[in-house]
């Protein structure tokens, strides 16, 4: 006996001494770094090839307006001069930044209203057909938007009799072909979001005197605040980067945006393209997405993995 205990002592000194055994380190797979290369070499191609446009966009801003074709990849030497030509009085910048804001806070709006309101009707009401109406608001986003930008414009100057309103060069000639596009994503985040809450809080609610309008107003929408949050920042996003809408229904340089009056940037000449003077207003449109979802990117990860858990 002794013996024995001598020798499993030997073989494990922490037994005798009465301290607890080290666990056991897993071995490591042969794949495993192999694995590890391969995922940082994807991770590293994505980020260069989603930033590269933009450094390229940011390096031909602060070059000077003369080294519009230039190709260095350093500006030599750093300047502004782009920057200020943006705002020049003859471009109307500013009012098509206003514009821009106009139309991608109001399409959010009406988005976010008619959203939220569909998508809980069809997480909680059950009723015929309501496979078919999912896919028919799926299928509406599915069509070109250049198939509708003719029938749109002739529908928004008078062309039919049903519709005898004139919105060319107006903001809701914009906003609702926008909302068309835009409402169908939004439906179908929200029609996630809102199945994977209990109906049991509803109840609870409505238990306690409330009514189910009651319910929703209190109860459902303060907890599927982040999935709204981040229906709202996506369909900012859309709104304000939409460029063919724009294009067709506005004419008045009072009303465009500010994706289209960076297309009718004109430089010196007729034949000139002021290449750096577009890349600085990309620049200034670009970057105030970039820092709110940077600033708000938990709560966009957060709200679109939410309508996925159960």
């Amino acid at each position: 006996m002794s013996t024995a205990a001598s020798t499993a002592s030997a073989q494990n000194p922490s037994a005798s001494s009465g301290r607890p055994a080290a666990p056991a380190r897993p071995e490591k797979r042969k794949g495993e770094r192999g694995a590890k290369i391969i995922v940082g070499l994807g991770i590293a191609f994505i980020l260069i090839y989603c930033l590269a446009p933009f450094y390229w966009m940011t390096v031909s801003a602060l070059r000077l307006p003369t080294q519009g074709r230039s190709t260095d990849l350093i500006p030599n030497p750093v300047s502004f001069e782009n920057f200020r030509a943006v705002f020049d009085p003859s471009n109307n910048f500013i009012r098509a930044l206003l514009n821009s804001l106009v139309v991608a806070g109001g399409t959010t709006i009406l988005v976010l209203i008619l959203g939220i309101a569909g998508a809980y009707a069809l997480a909680r009401l059950e009723f015929w057909g309501k496979v078919l109406v999912m896919f028919a608001i799926v299928a509406t986003s599915m069509f070109p938007v250049i198939t509708l930008v003719v029938p749109l414009l002739k529908m928004f100057s008078g062309g039919f009799d049903w519709f005898p309103f004139n919105w060319i060069n107006t903001y809701q000639a914009m906003i609702v072909p926008t909302m068309s596009f835009a409402l169908p994503l939004a439906v179908w985040n929200l029609n996630a979001f809102f199945r994977q809450l209990p109906v049991e809080l509803e109840q609870a609610a409505m238990v306690d005197g409330t009514t189910r309008m009651g319910a929703f107003f209190r109860v459902i929408l303060p907890l599927s605040a982040p999935g709204v949050f981040t229906t709202a920042i996506i369909t900012f996003i859309a709104a304000w980067n939409e460029f063919l809408i724009a294009l067709t229904m506005v004419n008045s340089p009072e009303m465009t945006t500010a994706n289209v009056a960076i297309s009718k940037f004109t430089g010196s000449s007729q034949f000139d393209t002021p290449y750096g003077t577009k890349m600085a207003a990309g620049l200034i449109v670009t970057v105030p997405l970039i820092v709110m979802v940077l600033v708000f990117q938990r709560r966009i990860v957060g709200g679109l993995s939410a309508g996925s858990l159960k």
